[in-house]
């Protein structure tokens, strides 16, 4: 009997967790536990045993971190890892349960593809005979549908099983909406059943599958045993068995065709869930289409597209936030720039990752004080996804309605022993995660806007990572300043590319010496020497003329390839912006 044939009639029952079991019952010091498939098979076949006398009817291999990336390996150990895995578990399940090729996400490092390496890995298991595959714990659908279709060509008769790992609010830890993932997968003809597992508990995953329509659909559910509870420097997890059966009973009775347990959940999990199984029959998904729409937010436009719409070019400025909490100058310097008529004030979030004011809570300040638009910056660096979506609730209450997200400097190396970075996303990921918040539950959205770095040496490359952008919810760049021949033609290619709002980089420089520091010193901005020579041997008063004057010309040389200017104020020189600002305005109104 195939899979599918097994799933028209049957409640299809996986094992639990191999990784934390195999923990507790070697005491290994084993880093992976897949290297126990040639260190200690003896041990994982007497699991994998205990599973299947459980009640399992399928088991996976022990293989979820079996690649290269993960076990700093090189193919002949890779295929070793894998061929053991399935064999072990093969001897093991015999003809008592349905083997699966177990896969985990492959870290994305540097420069290496992906995709390459799960092609690699299922040619391995293809090889050893495996008829089943298990794509579990993604947090998004990358190269999902192209392995997928890769494995029924060479095996068209696979079954193939693509699980999420969402949190108790259903998003993913890049930060895709879990809804989204679902229904965007149903549509791949290729991929057989889906569902979700781990990060959440039985109950959780319980309510959130009761808000997807999961008719027509093979779905799976692989909860952990419960919430984490982390003993020195050891995850240990505290559900109880019957609870979880209990729940895994009610997930049944919502249709869902393919059970089993996650992180946590040991074989005395899966013996309760199967025993309580016996009095479940299998059902038949409902049918909910009211569930598929997601609920769509109250506010549809922005004042400043809404600009550019109407054919103007828009002004925004940065302010760097103080370092201490005398805000007096940063205040004073947002009345000036509103009463020169300004469209948006940003203001980055912690540059060159030194401490500083935080840029959203400055943002509601002035918006609320002086009713000014601002568009904090937000960095993937210092948040988790839980503090990010608690501030982004917090943003959209206080009404501000534009963000601009970027990566984030990293931490200096001199610091990094004493200060931890954490990066939960890239800026990508983020954007998708604003997106989803605005889709679902934000009645007030957010513009999304992005970096663009019109200097960066490889700009095919950031080209492709701009429309990745585009594709996460970014609807508008602010690119860094352009200094160089070089930015000038790659801004002219960014706008032929992409089909996006552009806004125009301009920061101006006052002398020499910061002329040569912003070349040399900070990452993303380079200056041409012509420019260099401009500023050398110059008085103060000079280098403010040069500077307003140079401005104003690469604001003119671009005006036929940007939607606005964002400019960028040099160490507190907010005269100058406004004499640059005079003279944009006064281009627009000649244009």
């Amino acid at each position: 009997m195939t899979t599918i044939e097994y799933i028209k009639d049957n409640i299809l029952l996986f094992d639990g967790a191999m990784g934390t079991y195999y923990a507790d019952k070697s005491n290994s010091s084993l880093k992976s536990c897949e290297l126990a498939n040639l260190n200690d098979p003896e041990t994982i076949f007497k699991i994998h045993r205990e599973y299947i006398d459980a009640g399992a009817k399928a088991i996976k291999t022990n293989t979820f971190g079996a690649n290269k990336t993960s076990l700093n390996c090189d193919s002949k150990l890779l295929k070793e890892i894998i061929s053991e895995g399935f064999d072990i578990a093969s001897k093991a399940a015999k003809k008592d349960a349905f083997v699966f090729a177990d896969i985990g996400p492959i870290p994305s490092v540097n420069s290496e593809d992906p995709l390459e390496g799960y092609m690699e890995i299922a040619d391995i298991f293809l090889e050893a005979g495996a008829e089943n595959f298990l794509f579990e714990t993604f947090p998004s659908t990358d190269y999902l549908k192209e392995i997928s279709l890769y494995i029924k060509s060479k095996k068209t008769t696979a079954f193939i099983l693509t699980e999420f790992a969402v949190t108790p609010e259903g998003y993913t830890r890049k930060g895709m909406s879990g809804k989204k993932i679902f229904y965007e997968v149903s549509e791949i003809d290729s991929i057989d059943a889906l569902g979700f597992n781990c990060i959440s508990g039985p109950r959780h995953l319980l309510e959130y599958i009761k808000g997807i329509d999961i008719y027509g659909k093979t779905v799976s559910i692989m909860p952990n045993a419960g919430y984490p509870t982390v003993i020195n420097n050891r995850t240990f997890f505290d559900g109880r068995a019957s609870y979880f059966a209990s729940q895994m009973a009610e997930i049944a009775k919502q249709g869902v065709a393919i059970l089993g347990g996650c992180c946590g959940t040991t074989p005395e999990f899966i013996k309760q869930t199967a025993k309580i199984l016996e009095n479940v029959k299998k059902q038949e998904p409902k049918k909910h289409p009211e569930l598929h729409l997601e609920q769509s937010s109250s506010q549809s436009s922005f004042k400043l597209l809404d600009k550019i719409n109407s054919g103007n070019k828009i002004i925004a400025v940065e302010l760097d936030p103080p370092t201490d909490t005398d805000i007096d100058f940063f205040i004073e310097s947002a009345k000036m720039l509103k009463s020169v008529g300004i469209d948006v004030i940003t203001i980055a979030d912690c540059p060159i990752a030194r401490a500083r004011v935080d840029s959203s809570l400055l943002a509601c300040k002035i918006k609320r004080d002086l009713d000014i638009e601002t568009m904090p910056h937000l960095t993937c660096r210092d948040r988790n996804i839980n503090a990010t979506k608690a501030l982004l609730l917090g943003l959209s209450i206080e009404g501000i309605e534009n963000v601009l997200v970027v990566t984030g400097d990293p931490i200096p190396s001199a610091q990094r022993d004493e200060i931890k970075a954490m990066f939960s996303f890239n800026s990508a990921n983020l954007a998708s995660y604003i997106a989803s918040l605005n889709e679902s539950i934000l009645t007030r959205p957010f513009l999304i806007s992005g970096a663009l770095n019109v200097n960066a040496r490889n700009f095919d490359a950031q080209l492709k990572h701009a429309e990745n952008k585009i594709k996460s919810g970014v609807s508008m760049f602010l690119t860094q300043p352009v200094l160089t021949p070089e930015a000038f033609e790659n801004l002219k290619r960014a706008r032929n590319a992409l089909d996006v709002k552009i806004i125009g980089g301009i920061m101006p420089i006052i002398s020499y010496k910061n002329a040569c520091f912003m070349n040399n010193e900070i990452s993303g901005i380079n200056v041409s020497d012509e420019i260099i020579k401009m500023y050398e041997n110059v008085s103060k008063e000079e280098g403010r003329r040069l500077a307003v004057e140079l401005s104003t010309k690469i604001a003119k040389e671009i005006f036929p390839y940007v939607d606005g200017y964002y400019i960028m104020t040099p160490f507190k020189r907010i005269e100058i912006v406004c004499s640059i600002i005079s003279n944009i305005q006064a281009l627009s109104f000649e244009q």
